[in-house]
């Protein structure tokens, strides 16, 4: 998307930063969740010990999330040095740049992006519905 060599560059710079500030949010993360483990060991209650758990998994879940991140960030970088950044993997047209401002590392347009997630939702219930997990297994029919 970017046409001019200081365009990606500065989206270049932009995803570099973003990347920086995940990196070090997902390593203080780390640094602070080894500090959390320490004190588990301490003596505490039974309370304190449940909570200091599902503060963990919290932590591991938003962790994660942040890794995910990292990585889109990533693949967007190696998208800018080949070229193809800033169009939609599905239907090759441009994705916006106010998608690309809030989501720089957006893969597809907004409409491809929507038409998958509505796609994702129709599989998940479908698998919900074959094994019998539905809560609502009338609805939709």
């Amino acid at each position: 998307m970017p046409n001019t060599a200081s365009q990606t560059e500065n989206v270049r710079n932009v995803l570099s930063i973003r990347r920086r500030e995940m990196q070090d949010d997902v390593q203080r993360r780390i640094h602070d969740g080894r500090t959390d483990r320490l004190r588990l060991n301490e003596v505490c209650d039974d309370l304190e010990h449940s909570d200091l758990d599902s503060q963990g998994e919290i932590e591991l879940t938003l962790l994660q999330m942040r890794a995910e991140t990292l990585a889109s960030l990533d693949e967007a970088l190696v998208r800018l040095e080949a070229g193809g950044y800033g169009f939609c993997v599905e239907c090759t047209g441009e994705i916006p740049s106010r998608r690309l401002e809030a989501l720089p590392f957006a893969l597809r347009c907004r409409a491809c992006e929507e038409g998958r997630e509505h796609e994702q939702g129709r599989a998940r219930e479908s698998a919900q519905r074959r094994d019998g997990r539905s809560f609502f297994p009338n609805s939709g029919s």
